[in-house]
């Protein structure tokens, strides 16, 4: 019972914590400024997991395996199996791709994660100034890269609150540029940087039938520097709830769950985001799922469907409308035991 006061306790500060910035500022009369476009890394904002993107990342507060570490690492606190691995693709505007994988392994004192992912954003056209009729001459393609790996923790202190944490190594290499010729030649200066990311989270079972509150920090690290440009990775701040709704109802559990979740959102660099997710599961087997994020620049609705836990595997499809820069289309699969 004392536990179980402190976890409560930690969750109320939590949340007051989140909100606390948004009090500060109307009381001391502050004028808010826009911070757009202010961090990198921003592939580590990335939503990696076909089922999580089908309920519009509403995922904090959701109980998982190893994709758990993209959203809350807390969630796989609670993990009842002993082993699950998740690999999935992101098909992403403008012709680039995210390619991830995840693993968990349960033990005794917890259950340890292993997660990954990488980013190809195709070729580049080089070019440099020219005083040709064109302006310009090309130098040959540059092929910038991106990526992370992640050690992640979680553990259920007691039936009711569990925690988590996820150290990542992030890196991102935007390849060679020229920066000024030398005895008729260019010489070129490679730009790459490694930082270390760290996330955290808390999820907490009320009691109240399914119903679930949490709270997570994702991305952490000091500031960067890029050549002379410093700039901060997009730490968010997460508020999620989520609850499956057929436990108000008489209807037979094993034939049909509708689960509900709702996160609010602090990103950094860009107006604070609700999103609401739902999937309808039927026989525990043949799932179907939507989602909503607002406000949004040109992100719309997402849906999919998936199978879940046939024989141990996981197949899941989301599609998500992304207004003038077209579809983005997310697969994953997965296999646990």
């Amino acid at each position: 019972m004392k536990i179980g006061k402190i976890s409560l306790s930690i969750i109320l500060a939590a949340v007051l914590l989140y909100a606390s910035p948004g009090f500060a500022q109307f009381e001391t009369g502050q004028i808010e400024r826009d911070r757009r476009g202010q961090t990198g890394f921003k592939f580590l904002s990335m939503s990696l997991d076909a089922r999580s993107a089908a309920m519009g990342d509403a995922m904090t507060s959701q109980m998982g395996a190893s994709t758990a570490m993209f959203y809350n690492t807390a969630a796989m606190g609670w993990f009842d199996g002993t082993f699950d691995v998740s690999l999935g693709q992101v098909q992403w505007i403008g012709d680039i791709t995210y390619n991830a994988a995840s693993l968990a392994y349960n033990t005794p004192v917890g259950v340890f994660g292993l997660s990954g992912s990488m980013v190809d954003y195709g070729d580049v056209i080089g070019t440099i100034r020219s005083d040709n009729t064109a302006g310009y001459e090309e130098i040959g393609n540059i092929a910038p890269s991106a990526m992370v790996i992640g050690l992640g923790y979680a553990r259920a202190l007691t039936n009711q609150f569990a925690v988590g944490g996820n150290v990542k190594i992030a890196s991102q290499d935007l390849g060679s540029a020229p920066v000024e010729m030398v005895e008729g030649s260019l010489s070129r200066e490679n730009y790459s940087i490694n930082a270390a990311v760290f996330d955290f989270g808390v999820i907490y079972q009320t009691g109240f039938e399914s119903l679930n509150i949490a709270i997570s920090a994702r991305n952490f690290s000091q500031e960067l520097t890029f050549a002379e440009e410093s700039f901060e990775t997009p730490l968010t701040f997460r508020l999620g709830a989520s609850m499956n709704l057929m436990d108000l109802t008489s209807m037979d559990p094993n034939m049909h769950s509708l689960m509900l979740s709702v996160d609010t959102e602090r990103p950094r660099d860009f107006d604070e985001q609700v999103k609401i997710g739902g999937e309808y599961l039927f026989m525990n087997t043949f799932a179907v799922r939507a989602g909503y994020a607002f406000p949004t620049d040109e992100q719309g609705l997402s849906a999919g469907f998936g199978i879940v836990d046939l024989a141990g595997l996981n197949v899941s499809y989301t599609f998500t409308d992304f207004g003038i820069f077209g579809n983005v289309n997310r697969f994953s699969v997965g296999y646990g035991f």
